[in-house]
């Protein structure tokens, strides 16, 4: 059964041993000794070779039993056979944490099966957390720790961020490092984790809770072993930070596929999506879809309720979100008799064209510049009827102009969710990458943006009545 682990020895560790280091072009042991050693803040790195002094012009060792120094990390990379081997000799180093690359385990059959426990037999008996076997392996964007075997020139490595990912697939997690990293996504912590020897899901929960560098925990999952601690560190969680969880395995083909990847029992579908309701723990259903939630729960504070604004410059965007709106089950906010009089006088002013709608949505039309979505967002923002805005730009507008992003982030004053509906090509880009390190998420659709709001509420609510519980 699981325990709780002391997981900064994998995480920041102060010295690695990768045991299957080479030199030869292609090979996993090559790629991890290659990235430890660009990317790492750290410098104590230690090939374990049998037949080679040398590894990329760093001293190597035959055993890590032979190497001088403490060893905090050992990052295994040898055929399956040998890894319990490897393991013995590890705890008899008093290495204090394990990543074992190596696949041919519990998801091959019975003979993996029986590598795999010789392994946690070891492991547990001192006391070292294991992650995997059959797995990608770490990486922190604080120290740029990255154990992953794949070679630099292929794999991209996120900025730093407060968005921490655990994936049972390898292959899935290497795919959504590099997808991240290409569209400017920051994340605290990555982890594949493949067929969980000793570490499991609820273990990386309880260690991410305490993380001050993360914010969100988002998860793919194929299936958990111990479901109901799971559950119980889940709900436990969600009340401090929200996770947000992909899980495959949906349809009887694709839990036999998730069964045959990693070992892993993937169970009946309508179970996970009742327990994962009861636990607080957002479902996403794409790996968009978990991503957009992840942004909007990592920049936004909670919602006090579910009634929705709309500013917008387009009049049919701005119908698309209603519809958005209407369709997550939220409600478009009825505008109080001061705010429909702030409006009314501001039309008289000038400030606004006498065709501008300020029913919700507030269309203040497409020549509106950054001055009067300022106006708008204000009086919407300062409405008590309001819980949430969408402000939607159609940037290919003459008006719309970069200081756009100034004003829509000192909105953030008024401590209520925020998101951007911004499409469009490089100018709309642009401003969505500044608004975004502004803390603003932005969507390309109306769409994507109701529904990760929607996210953000349906959260907000499970904390509220969490709070009033206890």
């Amino acid at each position: 059964m699981s325990k709780s682990w002391n997981l900064d020895p994998i995480f920041y560790p102060k010295s690695v041993a990768v045991i299957g280091a080479s030199d030869v072009p292609g090979k996993v042991g090559t790629a991890i000794v290659v990235n430890l050693r660009d990317l790492w803040s750290g410098d104590k790195i230690y090939p374990i070779n049998p037949r080679k002094p040398k590894i990329l012009g760093i001293k190597a060792y035959k055993s890590v039993k032979d190497v001088p120094d403490e060893i905090d990390l050992a990052v295994i990379a040898v055929p399956a056979r040998i890894v319990p081997h490897v393991v013995k000799e590890c705890a008899e180093k008093g290495v204090k944490g394990v990543i074992i690359i190596s696949a041919g385990f519990s998801e091959t059959g019975e003979e993996g099966a029986k590598l795999e426990e010789e392994i946690r037999k070891i492991a547990n008996d001192s006391g070292i957390p294991v992650i995997g076997p059959n797995c990608l392996g770490v990486y922190n964007s604080e120290n740029k720790l990255a154990t992953i075997f794949n070679p630099p020139d292929r794999q991209g490595f996120p900025k730093r961020g407060s968005i921490a990912f655990l994936s049972q697939s390898g292959a899935f997690g290497a795919a959504v490092l590099d997808w991240l990293a290409e569209n400017r996504i920051g994340m605290s912590k990555f982890v594949s984790y493949g067929n969980k020897c000793n570490v499991y899901e609820e273990d990386f929960l309880e260690y991410l809770a305490e993380d001050s560098a993360t914010r969100v925990i988002t998860m793919y999952i194929e299936g958990v072993s111990h479901g109901k601690r799971f559950l119980e560190v889940a709900k436990r969680v969600s009340m401090k930070k929200p996770i947000v969880v992909l899980k495959s395995g949906r349809s009887s083909r694709g839990a036999r596929a998730a069964s045959l990847h990693t070992g892993s029992l993937a169970g009946s579908d309508e179970v996970y999506d009742g327990a994962f309701k009861q636990a607080g723990i957002i479902r996403a259903y794409s790996m968009e879809q978990l991503f957009n939630y992840a942004k909007m729960l990592s920049m936004q504070p909670l919602a006090r309720g579910d009634r929705v604004a709309i500013v917008t410059n387009g009049g049919g965007a701005g119908v698309m979100a209603t519809d958005a709106v209407e369709v997550n089950g939220l409600k478009m906010a009825e505008f109080t008799d001061e705010t429909k009089k702030k409006f009314r006088e501001a039309i008289e002013k000038g400030v606004f064209s006498e065709h501008m709608s300020y029913a919700n949505p507030v269309d203040i039309l497409g020549d509106a510049p950054p001055e009067r979505y300022e106006v708008a967002m204000r009086y919407v923002l300062e409405d008590e009827n309001v819980d949430a805005l969408i402000v939607i730009i159609i940037a290919q507008s003459p008006a719309i102009r970069e200081d756009i992003v100034e004003k829509i982030s000192s909105m953030k004053v008024f401590g209520k969710p925020i998101a951007v509906v911004i499409p469009g090509g490089s100018f709309a880009k642009r401003i969505a990458r500044k608004l975004e390190e502004n803390e603003i998420p932005t969507y390309e659709t109306p769409e994507d943006a109701v529904d990760a709001m929607a996210a953000l509420i349906r959260y907000s609510k499970f904390r509220s009545e969490g709070s009033n519980r206890t």
